[in-house]
């Protein structure tokens, strides 16, 4: 099998409603790069990145240039075994790992479908039936936040995502936290996300303010050891997300004591290879996962949702079903949520057909 041809999308997704964060962040129209690569069977595989705003060191206008300086590699290579091919690539174009990330899924996506197996058979098997969804909670009044877990609670969800520092306001932040904890009741999972956009000082004041609460705090500052000093300070758990970028930086999190739990995302680490090999360490360093990525649709969607169903019960946090939050749908066969739970495909491959009406014509097309 080899691949004779790379077609690129760029699609419009805007979210049901608009994400406010910490620092100024939004989340509203992004848009979400598709990847399909074409072999000379017949068979093709399908990848997804979607970079948002202000996040990562990513934007979606890399995408296809990366991708362009990447066809020389990919083009009469074999898709099977992505991680020998992923390797020749990282060699060829050094970093753009968020380009990266969606032909790394496409080339699993054709490697499962040539085996005649679901995608998460290939990437330890199936560990979970199933796997709990979290929420996220934009950052507005209060208030409303409050509203919008009870009724996410109301629907199954479990999991609370409380985003906060959208209006520098760190007594706001906590009236937050409190009235999600108490919409939502004992038990489920409530922390709170300032996707780094909080100094130390600000996050601990917050933390300890609600210290008497059952409530995680989740990436409150940029570096690990400011979040460690915040982890330290309020007593409180941690998850990190931006700072857990790879191998290095998920050993120097769990050696600092500020990584309870850790966003593992295809677009930030570079897609499903390397994001197994972090996937193993946190299992190994017992670190439970949120796995996921920055944003994006079904296609995504379905990729991280077979890496979490490989990964043993233990080690799963939740995972996230970004095409929930966003329109339009890709693929009118992607999974969706029931009771606050979710399951990936169980077709070859990544299992899930996107719809052509949706994509448009191709932005790019290499041969």
């Amino acid at each position: 099998m080899k691949l004779t041809r790379v077609s690129v999308w760029q699609v419009p997704l805007t979210s049901h409603e608009t994400y406010y964060m910490a620092d100024g962040k939004t989340c509203d129209t992004v848009t979400t790069t598709v990847v399909r690569l074409d072999t000379d069977t017949g068979l093709s595989g399908w990848g997804e990145v979607c970079p948002i705003p202000h996040y990562l060191p990513a934007y979606s206008g890399g995408v296809v240039p990366a991708i362009q300086e990447m066809v020389p590699v990919l083009l009469g290579a074999s898709p099977i075994g992505p991680e020998a091919l992923m390797e020749r690539l990282n060699k060829h174009l050094l970093g753009h790992d968020y380009a990266k990330s969606a032909v790394d899924t496409a080339l699993w996506d054709l490697t499962a479908q040539a085996a005649g197996l679901p995608l998460y058979a290939l990437l330890g098997g199936r560990a979970v039936k199933d796997m709990p969804l979290y929420h996220s909670v934009t950052c507005i009044a209060p208030e409303e936040m409050a509203r919008i877990a009870k009724d996410a609670f109301a629907q199954g969800m479990r999991q609370f995502q409380v985003k906060l520092g959208a209006d520098a306001n760190w007594e706001a932040d906590v009236a937050r936290l409190i009235q999600v904890r108490e919409a939502v009741g004992q038990g489920p999972l409530v922390y709170g996300d300032w996707n780094c956009g909080a100094d130390a000082l600000t996050a601990t004041r917050v933390g300890r303010a609600v210290s008497h609460l059952d409530i995680m705090l989740e990436q409150p500052c940029a570096t690990i050891e400011e979040c460690a000093h915040v982890r330290k300070a309020t007593g409180l758990p941690m998850k990190l997300d931006e700072s857990a970028r790879d191998i290095d930086s998920l050993i120097a999190g769990h050696q600092a004591g500020c990584m309870d739990a850790a966003a593992l995302k295809l677009s930030k680490m570079g897609g499903l290879s390397a994001m197994r090999r972090c996937r193993d360490l946190c299992l190994t360093l017992g670190t439970q996962m949120c796995i996921e990525d920055t944003w994006g649709s079904d296609i995504t969607t379905a990729a991280l949702l077979h890496l979490a169903a490989s990964t043993p019960q233990r080690g799963i946090m939740n995972t996230c079903d970004l095409s929930h939050y966003v329109g339009p749908r890709l693929a009118p066969d992607g999974p969706t949520r029931s009771q606050g739970r979710i399951a990936p495909p169980e077709s070859a491959g990544l299992g899930v057909t996107p719809d052509s009406a949706a994509l448009g014509q191709p932005t790019a097309i290499f041969d």
